[in-house]
């Protein structure tokens, strides 16, 4: 009997001791968990203190500019609205003379109102796209671009066997616009009669702004429609022929209107203080509705807001 309560108390001193190791192990397993949970945590806030501060700070003017002129030019344009800096940063004209050479490259035409002396290239780069979305043609564009010429398949042959477009001996014949109303053409043009040819842009604007009927006519020929094409040459087609402008890039100071037509954007209370303001330069009727030339901030601009023929 002896024994074997020694025995007993020996093994229950064997399981208390177990007991105690295993709590002990237990405790040490949750520890070293705490000590793994507390530590990502800490790394996580010093990444938020690092995320939390401006980067134009971190990296400097310099270096913010580099990393600009990588993004697209619509990114640029947002990144002009995180704050003053990023504003001084994000407009400088040396990142925005990158994006114009990366617009204008593979274009047939440069709008003449960008390249106005002493604009920012952000205002270039934004005058141009505009104007590269612009379906109406103006009387500018008309004269300081050459055309070239071709007769269509549905043309007479006779008219046909003529033009070097079908017969393949030579340039495309070339026509010319001028300020004057009038219209020329090449020395070498053997379509051409020499005979005394007009044209006219018409523009019919319906009471929202959008126009209803744009085209160019040539004495009393069909009408030629009007088309822009991706690197913002002009095309102007009817059934029997086709104009399309010759592409002029390097052209001194551009080509095209210098102001870009706009239709209805004032609203009429605007409106009215921005024609009682102006110094009127004469009226010119076209249809039911006065076209207004005035002079404002010593410029003159054309407000053509109805239906009108020049």
């Amino acid at each position: 009997m002896e024994t074997e309560e020694k025995l007993g108390s020996v093994v229950g001193e064997e399981g208390e001791e177990t007991r105690l190791n295993k709590k002990r192990k237990k405790k040490k397993v949750n520890d070293s968990e705490e000590l793994k949970q507390e530590q990502p945590n800490e790394d996580e806030d010093e990444d938020e203190e690092v995320v939390a501060r401006d980067p134009l700070e971190v990296f400097g003017r310099d270096i913010m500019v580099m990393i600009l002129s990588i993004l697209d030019a619509r990114s640029v344009a947002l990144s002009l609205l995180v704050s003053r800096a990023w504003h001084g940063v994000a407009s400088s004209d040396s990142l925005w003379s990158y994006k114009c050479e990366e617009l204008w490259h593979g274009k047939a035409h440069i709008p003449r109102a960008s390249q106005v002396r002493g604009l920012s290239k952000l205002a270039a780069y934004s005058i141009s796209v505009m104007d590269g979305k612009r379906a109406r043609i103006m009387k500018d564009d008309l004269c300081d671009h050459a055309w070239e010429f071709h007769f269509n398949k549905a043309a007479p042959e006779y008219w046909r066997n003529l033009d070097p477009y079908w017969k393949g001996t030579g340039p495309l014949m070339r026509r010319y616009f001028h300020s004057d109303g009038s219209q020329t053409a090449g020395a070498d043009d053997k379509v051409w009669g020499g005979h005394e040819c007009c044209y006219s842009i018409v523009t019919s604007i319906v009471g929202d702004g959008k126009i209803r009927e744009h085209y160019v006519r040539i004495n009393r020929l069909p009408r030629l429609f009007i088309s822009r094409n991706r690197d913002w040459s002009w095309e102007m087609s009817n059934c029997l022929y086709r104009y399309s402008s010759i592409p002029d890039v390097d052209k001194q100071g551009g080509t095209g209107p210098l102001f870009l037509p706009c239709v209805n954007i004032f609203p009429s209370s605007i409106w009215s203080t921005f024609v009682s303001r102006a110094e009127p330069r004469g009226v010119v009727v076209g249809g039911n509705h006065p076209t207004i030339s005035i002079r404002l901030y010593k410029a003159t601009i054309n407000v053509k807001r109805f239906t009108y023929a020049s």
